[in-house]
């Protein structure tokens, strides 16, 4: 019964010392995360500023062509890595 006791009193300690650290995990992949899709944000406003371009004439068809293909390369990889920096994503887990 003490041994019980006292091996509950040693797991509620180790469980309440470790607790900011697990908190801190999470708040570094949430704030990785929004990072991630405020840069997703500003390329996709990117890509419209480049299409704003090419209809004001700053842009020709070639040049916005390549500018254009550029961003939404970016735009994709950083969506990939949104995909896997969520919660739950990752090999062996279902869609």
């Amino acid at each position: 019964m003490e041994l019980a006791l006292f091996s509950l009193i040693l797991l509620a300690t180790a469980a309440l010392i470790t607790a900011p650290l697990r908190r801190d995990a999470r708040d570094d992949d949430a704030s990785e995360l929004e990072a991630l899709e405020a840069a997703r944000d500003a390329k996709l406003r990117e890509i419209q500023d480049a299409e704003l371009d090419l209809q004001i004439g700053k842009l020709s068809r070639h040049d916005h062509r390549r500018v254009d293909r550029a961003l939404r390369g970016e735009a994709l990889a950083l969506m990939d890595r949104i995909d896997g920096a969520r919660p739950g994503d990752g090999p062996g887990s279902e869609r």
